[in-house]
């Protein structure tokens, strides 16, 4: 029999799963709505049915060694979701546990971010690196750390939260709570929230300028600067300097060999990476300038799923 984890990404929207062998193919595959239920139980079970017809064609041909699951706000310690404010169910959610229940093998879970940062060492292009950082930029700003080998946890389970670093005293409103964080600057909300406060400065034409919030994508923006949009290119600055001087106060905290940048609004290539990178540089401390890289990700297909599967692969 062939051995495989079983990879969970739990999502806002969607829940994706897959069986992941150890090379990192992805041999069965599927989803259901995350918020289909208010009750962890009845969801649990709507998944796992999926998961045994998925696996029904493979009897006596896949053996599952391990379940690994990425979600917001998950302890890998406690093996909880902890108070996740875009998930129906509230309070410390015994994920781990639940599903031992059902399927008898050893169960991990991590936030989204970290198994990114998992997957990246497993799968991608981090193979050969002990020190490294994955920043997922999508709706937010996620962070996973790899120190010496090991993910940094911390003694909560909570730690290494980039996004959630004040850049800003009083700045914008994160969800977090808090006001300042960087993923409100940094991320696919961010530079929508950037473009229109930039709008109100500029009297200038922008071909963003008449572009309803609710309709304008990160992709939108990122277009418009490869056209040479003003406010869009100005928006990419703006956001590039923004992260690439709170990652060389990382840098200053960890020394990673190469900073992974991950996700949608990384997809804007070089309009993104070209000015993280000088930004970065010219804040290093001296000891460690020309020797980070930023690097996007080498993961392209499955990368959620393949993340959560890797923390079974990664102690296998």
């Amino acid at each position: 029999m062939k051995e495989v984890a079983l990879g969970i990404d739990i999502g806002g929207t969607n829940t994706v799963f897959g069986c992941i062998d150890s090379e990192g193919n992805c041999l069965v595959s599927g989803s259901i709505p995350t918020q289909k239920h208010d009750d962890i139980h009845k969801y649990l079970d709507d998944l796992f049915e999926l998961v045994q017809i998925k696996l029904k064609e493979y009897e006596g041909v896949l053996n599952i060694i391990g379940v690994g699951i990425g979600a917001p706000n998950a302890s890998y310690y406690t093996g909880t979701i902890e108070n996740a404010p875009n998930l129906k169910w509230k309070g410390s959610v015994p994920l781990v546990e639940l599903v031992k229940e059902r399927l008898n093998v050893p169960v991990m879970i991590t936030n989204d971010a970290n198994a990114a940062a998992m997957g990246e060492k497993v799968f991608g292009a981090a193979k050969d690196m002990n020190n490294f950082m994955v920043i997922t930029l999508g709706t937010g700003l996620g962070s996973g750390i790899v120190v010496n080998g090991d993910l940094l946890y911390g003694h909560d389970g909570f730690a290494g939260e980039v996004g959630h670093m004040i850049v800003r005293k009083s700045g914008r409103e994160c969800g977090c709570g808090r006001k300042g964080c960087l993923e409100t600057y940094v991320s696919a909300t961010g530079v929508k929230r950037t473009v229109y406060k930039l709008l109100a400065r500029h009297l200038g034409d922008s071909e963003l300028r008449d572009i309803p919030f609710s309709e304008l994508t990160a992709k939108m923006v990122a277009e418009s600067a490869g056209r040479g949009d003003l406010v869009a290119n100005e928006t990419f600055a703006y956001t590039a300097q923004m992260l690439g001087e709170v990652l060389a106060n990382v840098v200053a905290v960890t020394s990673p060999k190469a900073i992974f940048l991950f996700g949608g609004l990384a997809k804007a290539g070089d309009i993104l990476f070209e000015p993280v990178r000088e930004t970065l540089e010219n804040n290093l401390m001296p000891i460690y300038k020309g020797k980070i890289q930023v690097l996007p990700s080498g993961i392209k297909d499955n990368a959620a799923v393949l993340g959560a599967a890797a923390l079974i692969w990664n102690k296998n």
